[in-house]
């Protein structure tokens, strides 16, 4: 027995006639989804789960951190401001790191506003993922929270013939993320160098003539987003993108100010297996080091704390966090699906963030050293800027370090 959740399929002009679908979404416990394809056709299995973000669709779907996942976006109208290429989160775009396929409530209008370069649909089909629209996306997220995230397939045929049964087989075999190293797929593979800076009303965005005197950021990219990039370079520092895999020695013979562990996506355990040694040869420095969502968890790795699978994962932008550091209380983005288990943070390691949903960690900061990392995506891209502050604090650690005055922080 499964549940039943609400699909609607557009009548077509005759309003006693209803059209085929054409995409379906088929839930590892049976359940089938139908309703109109949008994107890229084909199948794929994916875990699914939703975004309750109410604008910023371009930058969720290329966040790499969303490799393996299908979103389900719960405001129902998305599409409505085109896309353009100035919103686009993965490093390198030839790579598509990012969602693989996307659920929404009603069908994607043709684009109104003045940044549109070109229309949801078109996009979704250049970057390879596969949508689906026309279901009660509430109810969808609803049966997550009850039951967990699901894997599942999802699959788009324009003549509507889909083989159930057999969609139904691979989304009960498929395995998961759990155990997956994802940030494989998505680093940007070698190194360079990067000078954007955030983008500003009718200007866009900036560039930082980077010097020698400059502070020194070596970003190790497990899956990281742009705009983290833009922040830091924004705030003076010039910037050095590494893979996942590099090494200790590699980071060290760039002779790095600070190092900052990027965000991504699968398992943080999976990852750790060749992450966390580096990690922890980095601890053994006193150089800064600021992680961020996956940084995070394998940064507690390192540390000797255990991450677990979250029930429901969180995934927004409107979560509220309180930074026990401050007393006070932001609302962030999120986008993780793997926590960090609080009990088992070691002594000597503070818990700085946790969230107020649910009360999990959201932060940490190693007592006596320039270490710390949170939960939750502060680049606010897309979402709040509550949490710009803590690249602040990252850069005035390394000020510290450096003999410099600190900047102030907003």
């Amino acid at each position: 027995m499964t549940d039943t959740i609400p699909t609607h399929t557009p009548a077509t002009g005759d309003a006693w006639t209803v059209d085929k679908p054409t995409a379906v979404l088929v839930l590892a416990d049976g359940t089938v989804l139908e309703g109109k394809g949008f994107g890229a056709t084909g199948a794929v299995e994916a875990e699914v789960c939703f975004n309750t973000a109410i604008t910023g669709y371009e930058e969720i779907l290329t966040d790499p951190s969303y490799a393996g996942q299908i979103v389900t976006f719960t405001f129902p109208h998305i599409g409505n401001v085109g896309t353009n290429d100035e919103d686009i989160e993965d490093l390198n775009p030839a790579q598509r790191a990012g969602a693989v396929g996307a659920v929404f409530k009603a069908d994607i209008t043709d684009p109104s506003n003045y940044r549109a370069a070109g229309h949801l649909d078109a996009w979704l089909k250049a970057r390879g993922v596969i949508a689906l629209s026309g279901i009660d996306t509430r109810a969808l997220t609803a049966h997550i929270r009850e039951h967990g995230v699901a894997n599942a397939v999802i699959a788009h045929d324009p003549a509507g013939n889909f083989d159930v049964e057999a969609l139904k087989a691979r989304a009960r075999e498929w395995g998961g993320l759990v155990g997956l190293d994802l940030a494989r797929e998505v680093t940007s593979g070698q190194s360079s160098t990067w000078n954007q800076t955030p983008w500003e009303w009718n200007k866009g965005f900036g560039e930082h003539e980077a010097s020698d005197s400059d502070i020194h950021v070596v970003a190790l990219d497990f899956g990281v987003k742009r705009n983290i990039l833009r922040l830091l370079a924004g705030l003076g520092a010039k910037v050095t993108v590494l893979p996942a895999s590099a090494t200790a020695e590699d980071v060290l013979a760039h002779k790095p100010d600070g190092i900052f562990l990027s965000n991504g996506p699968g398992d943080p355990e999976a990852t750790g297996e060749y992450a966390v040694p580096t990690i922890r040869k980095l601890l053994e420095t006193d150089i800064p080091i600021f992680g961020i969502c996956l940084g995070h968890q394998m940064l507690a790795l390192a540390l000797g704390a255990k991450t677990v699978k979250m029930h429901q994962g969180h995934h927004g932008a409107n979560h509220p966090v309180k930074d026990h550091t401050t007393g006070k209380v932001e609302i962030v983005s999120m986008n993780h699906g793997f926590a960090v288990d609080s009990n088992s943070l070691p002594e000597g390691v503070t818990e700085t963030h946790v969230s107020l949903f649910d009360g999990s960690n959201c932060g940490l900061a190693v007592d006596g050293k320039p270490v710390f990392s949170v939960q939750h995506h502060p680049e606010a891209s897309p979402g709040p800027q509550d949490s710009h502050y803590l690249f602040r604090r990252f850069i005035n650690l390394i000020r510290e370090r450096r003999g410099e005055p600190a900047l102030a922080e907003r």
